[in-house]
């Protein structure tokens, strides 16, 4: 069960539904309802990034799109966790997989950290940097990659 989010996210033309997006809903879905993100993979401009902003503004929540790159680094990918934890918000991170492998592993203790704190019901958890943050457990997790 998903509980809709009310935020405004002005009028916007929907995607068609094909029996692709249909899956790709309901993967999605199954995998935040299991306390996991998603990756949809395919080539370059297939709508994988629209097709999750998409399902986020049928359940009334703004995904915030973040373009990754090798410059990014574990702290400050640390700090997009923490803020979309405390507020709720979906990210989705376009094109993860141009991240450096050694910040890769560092984001994906990162994230464990938040989806176990979300798997157990936690109100507030301890972050990988040993500070405490408030959760707002409707937060997802969204990674697209390019072959």
């Amino acid at each position: 069960d998903f509980e809709y989010s009310y935020e405004y996210l002005g009028v916007k033309e929907r995607l068609v539904i094909t029996p692709l997006t249909d899956i790709c809903y309901i993967t999605l879905s199954q995998a935040l309802g299991m306390f996991l993100g998603g990756a949809p993979a395919g080539p370059a401009g297939t709508g994988k990034t629209e097709t999750t902003k998409d399902l986020g503004n049928t359940l009334g929540k703004y995904v915030v799109v973040f373009n990754c790159s090798d410059q990014m680094d574990y702290k400050g990918m640390g700090k997009i966790y923490k803020g979309l934890a405390q507020s709720g918000l979906w990210g989705c991170f376009d094109e993860f997989n141009r991240i450096n492998l050694d910040v890769l592993s560092v984001c994906a203790q990162q994230v464990y950290c938040i989806l176990s704190a979300i798997r157990e019901r936690k109100k507030s958890f301890v972050f990988t940097d040993g500070t405490t943050v408030s959760l707002d457990s409707r937060v997802g997790f969204f990674i697209t990659m390019n072959p």
